[in-house]
């Protein structure tokens, strides 16, 4: 069992939760626990339950009530968890798998003695477990007013080193979406407000960036009376100079000072207290505003996000690399280097597409830069969207189009979202992925076309080892293998194994891999980041889908045919075969299907199992889910009906 108080006040067994109701015993359990292992004296206790006007009977009521908590553990099972009554006061021990607040500070203890990568999973696992309003159901104004401040500090500060870890690494944009919730929830605090503007400018948001600055500093005048700090106004200085912020430094600390990059000239201006564009001349706005609206510099594109412990794919690595570094004869006047990485959704095509970007990207003077094609709800982006943002990220002008640039155009829908960037951006090159396999960009544009599978049981084995180091997986040689068949060899999936065990690390791998076996789906997801969560990447993949299709997906996946021929897919949809026929070329084509030897066909074990759990969760909710399709129900991804249909 144990004890939750980073949110409402519960026990749990690792299966139910149990929330307390608001009582006066679930106010002293509260006022025991945040001091874990620490005496609480009596008077402190009673000031906590009953407010700092206690009645007189109070010292016989705190016995009473501490009799009542005793019995609340009986009730749950836990009279080992014990009130311990000392001298003065009482103490309740815990330790970090019987409360929560401890579980967390060990995490964040861990954290600080690893590296970036394995820092950033353990803190976000830690961030995890917190579950909503701290203490809402202890009513208690003592606590409110002096414990919860404090615990929640403690959440910040490891909020505030994730964004750092987040914008070191130039994961720009996934540090945007914590620190969007985090400004408005704590619209003073300067340290997430300069993390925020930060992303903002490194995305190419120069507009909002200067916007989200303007609002902290009309917040801290209203209700405070005070300017930013230093470090953001030379922030908002060198945004509008549209200076090059440089690399983050990687032993910032929450802390520490945020240092700029500027030419000497702008170095010079900063510094001496007599320049008008001193940040402490009263001109100094004004000046600056002159020189946004003359046309400062924008920023150079983000740094590419980083893939630690990329492992595997050595054909494709090699492939691609000659691809894109090979000099093109006759000055460049043939059609610019294009691949196409296509493939089930997690089997890693980005994180290809960006290792190989790093590899190459010197001989891209221009940049490297990275343009998701859809939304963050899995709906596609209009071309011309994705067109503004390049032009406004590579300072499109007179000259665009000329440079060598390399655009990783990543999880593209269809194929009129790409070509218009291909034709503005024609002496570069571009990496496409795509669930789709895109066959009509290639036959319009060419380029090679890389369709990725499931990892060897090598290569698997190689990736578990380069997240979870030498150390662990030698300390179990032969779990590594179960545990990457248990996650069917698919990219994420291992990672996300991963990532689970890196933060328990008491865990053996053969259990956790015996574990997994009995779920292979619903267990491979990750708390804090539905991102990172077979079961919701694979939801969203049939979202994408006409309803029909993801229909006749779940079907044929669940069925017991493997490999899956036209004939029996025909049986299984009460279909023709040459309807079926299409059927099955659309799933091939969305990455929920591999081809086998011609005319057979297989799904992914993951894919399978996701299907069967679909199919067994919506029976008793959505009938028409498992009923052979109507006539006419399978359009084109395009809108359209193919002509046996009609």
């Amino acid at each position: 069992m144990r004890f939750q108080l980073l949110g409402p006040l519960s026990v749990t067994d690792g299966r139910d939760v149990v929330m307390l109701p608001p009582s006066k015993p679930t106010a002293l359990l509260a006022a025991l626990l945040v001091r874990p292992g620490s005496v609480v004296s009596a008077d402190r206790l009673r000031d906590i339950v009953w407010g700092e006007e206690h009645p007189t009977t109070a010292k016989t009521a705190l016995q009473s009530c501490v009799l009542r908590l005793r019995r609340l553990f009986a009730k749950y099972g836990i009279e080992h968890q014990a009130v311990v009554a000392v001298a003065g006061g009482y103490r309740i021990d815990a330790d970090a798998d019987t409360l929560d607040l401890l579980h967390f500070r060990r995490l964040v203890e861990q954290a600080a003695s690893s590296g970036n990568d394995s820092e950033l999973y353990t803190l976000r696992s830690a961030l995890a477990l917190w579950q909503g309003g701290l203490l809402s159901n202890v009513p208690s104004d003592l606590l409110h007013r002096d414990e919860v401040p404090r615990l929640a500090e403690e959440r910040l500060r490891v909020l505030e080193r994730v964004c750092d870890i987040e914008l070191e690494h130039g994961r720009c944009r996934e540090a945007l979406v914590d620190l969007w919730e985090v400004t408005r929830v704590y619209p003073a605090h300067e340290r997430f407000a300069e993390q925020l503007i930060e992303a903002l400018y490194r995305t190419g948001r120069q507009t909002e960036a200067l916007a989200e600055y303007r609002r902290v500093k009309g917040h801290l005048r209203e209700r405070l009376g005070v300017d930013p700090r230093a470090e953001l106004q030379r922030l908002e200085m060198a945004i509008l100079r549209g200076e090059d912020l440089g690399r983050v430094e990687a032993a910032r600390r929450p802390d520490a000072p945020t240092e700029q990059t500027a030419t000497p000239a702008a170095q010079d201006r900063q510094t001496s207290p007599d320049s008008p564009d001193s940040p402490d001349s009263p001109d100094s706005s004004a000046s600056a505003e002159r020189n946004a609206l003359a046309g400062p510099v924008p920023p150079p594109p983000p740094p590419l996000p980083s893939v630690p412990g990329f492992t595997g794919r050595e054909h494709e690595v090699d492939s691609l690399v000659r691809l894109l570094t090979n000099e093109r004869p006759g000055g460049g006047s043939e059609r610019a280097p294009l691949a196409v990485l296509s493939g089930a959704p997690g089997i890693g095509k980005t994180a290809l597409a960006l290792h190989v970007a790093h590899l190459v990207n010197g001989h891209f003077p221009d940049g490297c830069l990275l343009v998701s094609l859809t939304r963050p709800d899995g709906s596609p982006r209009p071309a011309e969207e994705a067109a503004d943002e390049l032009r406004h990220v590579l300072h499109a002008g007179p000259g665009a189009g000329r440079g060598r640039v390399l655009l990783v155009l990543d999880d593209v829908v269809h194929p009129d979202q790409v070509r218009p960037l291909l034709t503005a951006y024609a002496r570069g090159a571009a990496i496409v992925t795509s669930r789709m396999g895109l066959a009509a960009l290639v036959a319009t544009h060419g380029g090679t076309v890389h369709r990725l599978g499931a990892l060897g049981p090598e290569q698997s084995q190689a990736l578990l080892t380069a997240v979870l180091g030498r150390e662990r997986m030698a300390a179990e040689p032969t779990a590594a293998l179960p545990l990457a068949h248990a996650c069917g060899h698919h990219p994420l999936a291992l990672r996300i194994a991963a990532a689970r065990l890196l933060t328990r690390p008491r865990l053996r791998l053969a259990d956790y891999a015996e574990w997994l076996r009995h779920d292979p789906v619903g267990r491979l997801s990750l708390a804090d980041d539905p991102r990172m969560s077979v079961p919701q990447r694979l939801d969203e993949a049939l979202r994408r889908l006409p309803p029909a299709l993801a229909e006749a997906h779940l079907r044929l996946a669940s069925s017991p045919h493997d490999p899956l021929t036209t004939a029996r897919a025909a049986g299984l949809l009460g279909l023709p075969e040459d309807t079926a026929e299409q059927v099955i070329e659309h799933l091939l084509d969305a990455g929920l299907l591999e081809e086998g030897q011609p005319g057979a066909f297989w799904t992914h074990d993951l894919l399978r199992a996701h299907a069967r759990r679909a199919a067994g969760s919506s029976a008793g909710h959505a009938p028409a889910l498992l009923r052979p399709p109507r006539h006419g129900e399978f359009p084109q991804l395009d809108g359209t009906r193919p002509a046996a249909l009609r």
